[in-house]
């Protein structure tokens, strides 16, 4: 298991639903150990594994909700 972490800026999170939704999506991506959002910061910090997914594929997943991601 190769576990690092990214921090994505997320753009269009404007309540607690917002940024529980999102980090409920990560948090059940296939590779992902822990993710923590933070509305009024913008972002999210993802711990995953390296070898089962990748930072595209945590980004697409945010995406698919309707929000602007950027690593």
């Amino acid at each position: 298991m190769a576990l690092q972490t990214t921090i994505m800026t997320i753009r269009g999170m404007t309540c607690g639903n917002c940024a529980r939704g999102v980090e409920r999506k990560l948090s059940v991506t296939p590779g992902v150990t822990k993710a923590a959002v933070d509305l009024h910061g913008g972002s999210a910090t993802v711990e995953y594994d390296a070898e089962k997914v990748k930072p595209s594929v945590l980004a697409d997943a945010v995406r698919q909700l309707g929000y602007v991601v950027t690593a």
